[in-house]
């Protein structure tokens, strides 16, 4: 018998057009209805709309030159500063310095702050015995000098006194509190006069904290 005559075109057919129909025959079928956004990276969902603001917003307000970054830098230390100039004076805890934070520490200011120290009258006292010593007449130097250690002693004892009924007061309401260099800062406090004191006293005289 006669055999068929095979088309030219499946013998010089090319096997790159081959390769090609079975790469499209085994991609995987996608969902033509899904739809992306056009702005947003691809393999990457779509940003929501408050996301987008926000990083737009960061980018716009990133400096540009060291001068601008200098500035802003300086902007935000004397807002920094404001805010802690506030807390200093309404006793804001959010925004005081951290040696004045923490509840142990206000309740050391609030302890002091309730009582009569005499180490607040400390500078008005040695002003007036300087100005005495500074008399020449002797009656009077040695009365300065005699008030000068009567002084000294009275602040010394009391400030023991308050430092022993601080720390007793502060080791049972604060137990598992960090208490270091809690009495040491309230008798530094003592040393001011309660209307120079900062933060400013939040409490009464008499007034139990």
């Amino acid at each position: 018998m006669r055999a068929h005559p095979v088309p030219l075109v499946f013998v010089f057919r090319s096997r790159a057009k081959d390769e090609k129909a079975q790469a499209a025959a085994q991609a995987p079928v996608t969902d033509s209805k899904q739809t992306r956004d056009p702005q947003a990276p691809k393999g990457r969902p779509t940003p929501k709309r408050s996301e987008a603001r926000t990083q737009r917003r960061s980018v716009a307000n990133t400096p540009t030159t060291r001068k601008e970054a200098a500035k802003r830098n300086r902007d935000e230390r004397r807002a920094a500063m404001e805010r802690q100039r506030q807390a200093l004076a309404s006793g804001d805890e959010r925004y005081l310095p951290a040696r004045d934070k923490g509840p142990v520490r206000k309740y050391a200011r609030d302890f002091v702050d309730s009582r009569f120290a005499i180490a607040e009258w400390f500078l008005p006292m040695a002003v007036v015995i300087l100005v005495l010593s500074m008399v020449r007449v002797p009656a009077l130097q040695n009365v300065a000098l005699l008030l000068w250690l009567f002084v000294i002693v009275l602040i010394v004892v009391d400030s023991v006194v308050t430092g022993i009924r601080l720390k007793k007061q502060l080791n049972t309401r604060f137990p598992n509190e960090n208490k270091r260099g809690a009495v040491a800062y309230a008798l530094m406090r003592t040393l001011q006069m309660r209307r120079l004191r900062l933060p400013k006293p939040q409490v009464k005289r008499g007034e139990r904290p």
